[in-house]
């Protein structure tokens, strides 16, 4: 979808991960609106990142899966629902049925709970690991009764395409 900025919007380089400030008035095509996020292509400029909570940039209203998780006890599908609103930027699966997942643990701490996510990406060169480590650290931290979360990055096993769920194929179109 073809728009031009109505504000200046802070965005994120992809794959590199630099912040930049595009400027109101920028056309830019929307190439991806997945997680609560919109990736977008700036002519001859490239692919960036813009936020949900930025999406009135765009001339749009905030994507609903930036509302936090619905309230209640601790439930660990919960945070897996959360890690599902996850999504790289230039693929539009989300980061659990890419299988860039490998694990979590959950931890009683200081009567909640603390999370452990460790994750890689499709390729160790990719510079938004931190910006989707961080986007998948601040929606565990909406599931209630969660009192901490850190999201580590590993190479350990590395990443292939046989990891990807059967949903994730079907998107992919590769089922």
């Amino acid at each position: 979808m073809n728009t031009t900025l109505v504000r200046d919007v802070e965005a994120t380089r992809i794959p590199s991960g630099e912040k930049i400030m595009l400027p109101s008035g920028t056309g830019v095509f929307i190439t991806q609106e997945l997680g609560g996020s919109f990736t977008i292509a700036v002519e001859l400029s490239g692919l960036y990142r813009i936020a949900g909570a930025d999406a009135d940039a765009l001339g749009r209203q905030a994507p609903a899966a930036d509302a936090q998780a619905s309230g209640g006890p601790f439930h660990e599908e919960k945070v897996w629902e959360q890690l599902k609103n996850c999504y790289d930027p230039e693929i539009p699966v989300n980061i659990v049925d890419l299988g860039l997942v490998y694990s979590m643990e959950v931890t009683d701490e200081n009567g909640g709970k603390s999370i452990l996510v460790k994750m890689t990406l499709t390729a160790p060169g990719c510079g938004m690991g931190p910006s989707l480590a961080a986007d998948a650290q601040q929606r565990i931290l909406t599931v209630p009764g969660v009192t901490s979360a850190n999201v580590e990055l590993v190479w350990d096993p590395p990443w292939s395409p046989d990891r990807i769920s059967e949903a994730g194929r079907e998107k992919l179109g590769m089922a």
